[in-house]
């Protein structure tokens, strides 16, 4: 088995994410192209200095904008939001891949009281009037009812029937996101926004064991080399470890993947067949990081060790700190709250010209005209 350095591991990873070098992607067609390389970017609404999907988007493609994560969504609807590392953005044309957990969806659906009696109101009601939210739905009362997006079972919870009646047929795939407002869902018919095409596709999966090799195909995608241990980068696929070592062994004879260890490190990690060149123009000199990154902003501020939204700097091929910007939009200034350096980097003329030329182009993404440290 091939065995590489922490050095060269670090270079193919960010090789693979488009953070190093010149840039893979640009514009919105870029996007796309990211969007489908990672296969699912998990959304949340948070937005501090731009949501975490957009802010993906902006350290990898070039010229990104945030319309343009819009138009891909709820324009063109080459992207949808719906569930796979819980709510995540994904290429429109997986929608095949998710069958079975539409399926599921519904016949958990239909086990709660009276929701058979709302999808249909629901339906007629978007059906004459078009996309609708929780509050314009003119449905009344409260039901039992738990998302599915989180569910693990029975909740005994009561919610808004409105609320629940739209999550549940959005769930069940026959609503989509149609656009949103600040973070209110408008929702709409999917066969009103989706190809039929893409609708009507049988499942390429032919069992749930294939399903879940594709799902983990598509995550060592994602993010390039993944171990053989349990890790974030799996959320939302059922894989115990007995599982995972079987997957990664079906997918390897397969030759769908390919092994390599890294220096100091006893499990294997594995990468996509396809990115082999990737790794052979590493290897022919083009650490895993030493570095502990936490998102804090669920974090009390009593506990956390930087700020409450801090982001990682990257540096040539090196983490080598962290800041905390925060945009004054009102202002029009983008606020730098705090700067962590790394305890081995060197301040060079070099690295501080281009953390002033990222934080100008930072400030521009989040609708600001000046940085103030």
């Amino acid at each position: 088995m091939l065995t590489i350095t922490k050095q060269q591991a670090s270079q193919f990873i960010l090789a693979k994410q488009g953070l190093i070098g010149s840039y893979k992607f640009i514009g919105k067609e870029g996007a796309y192209e990211y969007v489908c390389q990672a296969g699912c970017i998990q959304f949340d609404p948070v937005d501090v200095c731009g949501k975490n999907a957009e802010l993906t988007m902006q350290s990898r493609v070039k010229g990104f904008k945030k319309s343009m994560l819009w138009e891909l969504l709820y324009e063109d609807r080459k992207l949808v939001d719906y569930v796979d590392k819980e709510l995540s953005i994904w290429p429109a044309k997986d929608w095949p891949y998710f069958a079975s957990f539409r399926d599921y969806s519904r016949r958990m659906g239909d086990t709660f009281e009276g929701m058979k009696e709302l999808k249909k109101e629901a339906r007629a009601y978007i059906k004459k009037y078009g996309p609708v939210c929780s509050d314009t739905l003119p449905i009344d009362g409260e039901i039992y009812w738990h998302s599915f997006i989180h569910w693990s079972g029975h909740w005994d919870k009561k919610s808004s029937a409105a609320r629940s009646v739209l999550e549940q047929l959005y769930t069940d795939g026959e609503l989509i996101i149609h656009h949103k407002k600040g973070s209110r869902k408008y929702y709409d018919l999917a066969k009103k926004n989706l190809p039929e095409s893409i609708l009507k596709a049988k499942n390429p999966c032919r069992d749930e064991y294939e399903s879940i090799s594709w799902r983990v195909l598509r995550r060592i995608g994602a993010v390039g080399l993944l171990w053989d241990k349990n890790s974030t980068a799996f959320l939302g696929i059922d894989l115990k470890a007995d599982l995972r070592k079987k997957v990664l062994s079906d997918l390897e004879a397969d030759k769908k993947i390919k092994a390599v260890m890294v220096e100091g490190i006893k499990v294997p990690f594995y990468y996509r067949a396809e990115d082999d060149a990737l790794m052979q123009e590493v290897l022919a000199g083009k650490a895993l990081w030493d570095f502990t990154y936490s998102w804090e902003i669920y974090t009390p501020a009593s506990k956390r060790k930087y700020g409450y939204y801090t982001l990682p700097i990257i540096y040539k091929d090196r983490f080598v700190g962290r800041i905390e910007a925060v945009p004054d939009r009102k202002e029009g200034v983008l606020n730098v709250k705090g700067l962590w350096w790394e305890p081995d980097t060197r301040q060079t003329k070099a690295l501080n010209s281009e953390l002033e030329r990222t934080l100008k182009n930072f400030a521009k993404f989040n609708d600001c005209k000046t940085v103030k440290w």
